[in-house]
C-alpha cells in the first residue's frame, strides 16, 4: 500500500498548487482568457499551417542546397 500512500500525497500536492491559482499571478490572465470564436480559431490555424509549410519548405530547400554542394565541388 505504499505506492497509493505516495499517490495520495502526489495527488493532494497538485489540488494545493490548483487551488492557489485563482488568487495567484495567474489569475488575472485567466480571468480574462475567454474561448476564441470560429472565425478567429480557423484564421489562427491557417496562419500555423502557412508557417509550418514555410519551416517546410525552408527545410527541404536546405537539404536538397545540402545534396548538390558536393557535386559543385566535383566540377572545380
Amino acid at each position: 500500500m505504499e505506492w497509493l500512500d505516495k499517490s495520495w500525497k502526489t495527488q493532494k500536492k497538485v489540488e494545493e498548487k490548483f487551488k492557489s491559482i485563482g488568487s495567484g499571478k495567474y489569475a488575472r490572465v485567466l480571468k480574462m482568457a475567454r474561448k476564441p470564436e470560429k472565425e478567429e480559431y480557423i484564421r489562427t490555424i491557417q496562419i500555423s499551417s502557412i508557417g509550418l509549410g514555410l519551416v517546410g519548405l525552408l527545410g527541404f530547400c536546405i537539404y536538397l542546397l545540402w545534396l548538390q554542394i558536393p557535386k559543385l565541388f566535383e566540377i572545380f
